[in-house]
Parts: structure tokens; C-alpha cells; sequence
């Protein structure tokens, strides 16, 4: 099977963290390429920002549809633009953030998210709310770490990620802690070992349902919410971005 992972950020060195995790997660006969949109921000931190990226993630999903891949990650933890993707893809499309989540609830009665800055918590409050898992979020704690904090300063961020992931055990009711940045894959092991909960980091999570789905051949439903929008002219724009 072929996956194709999209870093909506124009980050590359945080790209190529994403597809190294992806890879060591995938089985041997899956295909994994990780790309970044030609344009966008440099990381998502707000709504403006979020916006922005999604416009470069949607015209790598169309691409990815003519390249015929097997499915679609969403490589970013508040999961931008996942329904206008799965509305043009025919295939899965997996947000990071999601993925994450539902994998806890397997094996836990309540999951924390832990995320960068605090700017960033409202995008974040999204994605459980999207899921219909509020009721089963015990908390979203937010560090003092930008995104790109999380490629350039490591011993910060696993300080900052151990405090505040003990806070949301021991303060919050937190059973299992979801990783609410791309950037933050890498220290999954050392958190477990210390807080002796289940942690999931969001690529690793969406790489594993995406060969779960891609096996047992589910597309994306088309009945109604995710159906193909209707061809029409947007007038202004790149014809990539035209309905068809």
C-alpha cells in the first residue's frame, strides 16, 4: 500500500522527523512519502496560520489522488482541513490528532492532551470535540514550547512534556496522554518509562489505521457529509482548487 503523509507546515526539518517516525512504525510493504506544501506557514500556532496551511495541504491531496495513493495522513495535531480533504479523496484521510485520541480510548477511560503553546489550545479543543470524545478528555495542558521548539531543543521539551504530563495523571484523571504536536514523536518512550501510562504520539497512531483500513478496503463514505462537492467555478482562484 501507498501512504502519503502531509506536513501542512512549510517545515522540512519537521517533515523529515515525521517520515523517519512513519516509516519505523510501518510495516515492510508499505510505502510511506512525507511531503510539505510549496506554500504556507512556517508552523500552525492559531487559527490565521491554520487556515493559510490548509490551502497548500488540499492541492497535496489532489495531487495524491492522481499519484493514486491508498490513503492520506493529516500530519498535524489539530487536524486542518480534514473535512474539505475527505470530501475530494476518495480514499481514507487520517488527522494525527484523531488518531491519537481513538487509540487511547482503547485502552484507557480518559486521555490528556499535551500540546505546545497555550495560543495553541483552542485548535487543539477541536479535534475531541469533532470526535465526540469531550467526555472523555480529562484535560488539554499546553507547555511554554513553540512548534519548532519541539526539532531545536529536545532537552527542553521532554522537561516541559514530563511536568506537565504529571499534572495531567496525577492532577487531572488522566489514564493515557495524547502528544498534540507532530513534532513531539520522538520522545514517546522516555514518557511512558516515566509516568507509567500509555502515550500516543499522532503519526505513528494515523499510520497504523491507515494499513488497518487500507486492509480491509474501507473508503471514504460518500452518502452525504464527505460526498465530492459539485463542480462549480471559484472565481479568483488556482484551477486546482476548482470543484470537479
Amino acid at each position: 500500500m501507498r501512504v502519503k503523509i502531509i506536513n501542512p507546515n512549510t517545515s522540512l526539518e519537521m517533515t523529515q522527523s515525521i517520515y523517519k517516525a512513519a516509516r519505523e512504525a510501518a510495516r515492510p510493504d508499505t510505502e510511506i512519502v512525507a511531503v510539505s506544501p510549496a506554500q504556507g506557514p512556517i508552523s500552525i500556532e492559531n487559527f490565521h496560520d491554520q487556515f493559510i496551511a490548509v490551502w497548500g495541504m488540499l492541492e497535496e491531496v489532489r495531487k495524491g489522488i492522481k499519484e493514486k495513493y491508498d490513503a492520506f495522513i493529516i500530519a498535524a495535531a489539530c487536524d486542518p482541513g480534514i473535512n474539505p480533504a475527505r470530501e475530494i479523496s476518495p480514499v481514507p484521510v487520517i488527522g494525527i490528532g484523531e488518531a491519537s485520541l481513538y487509540l487511547a480510548c482503547l485502552v484507557a477511560a480518559k486521555f490528556s492532551i499535551i500540546t505546545v503553546m497555550k495560543r495553541i489550545v483552542p485548535l487543539i479543543e477541536e479535534v475531541p470535540k469533532r470526535a465526540g470524545l469531550m467526555d472523555r478528555c480529562a484535560s488539554i495542558r499546553s507547555t511554554n514550547l513553540t512548534v519548532l521548539d519541539t526539532e531545536h531543543d529536545p532537552g527542553r521539551v521532554i522537561q516541559e512534556l514530563k511536568a506537565e504530563s504529571r499534572k495531567a495523571v496525577l492532577e487531572d484523571g488522566a489514564e493515557a496522554i495524547c502528544l498534540g504536536c507532530s513534532g513531539m514523536v520522538k520522545y514517546v518512550e522516555e514518557l511512558e518509562k516515566e509516568l507509567g501510562v500509555p502515550v500516543f504520539d499522532g503519526v505513528v497512531s494515523a499510520v497504523k489505521l491507515a494499513e488497518i483500513l487500507v486492509d480491509l478496503r474501507k473508503k471514504t463514505s460518500k452518502v452525504l457529509t464527505y460526498q465530492t462537492p459539485a463542480a462549480k467555478l471559484y472565481k479568483g482562484l488556482p484551477t486546482i482548487f476548482e470543484s470537479r
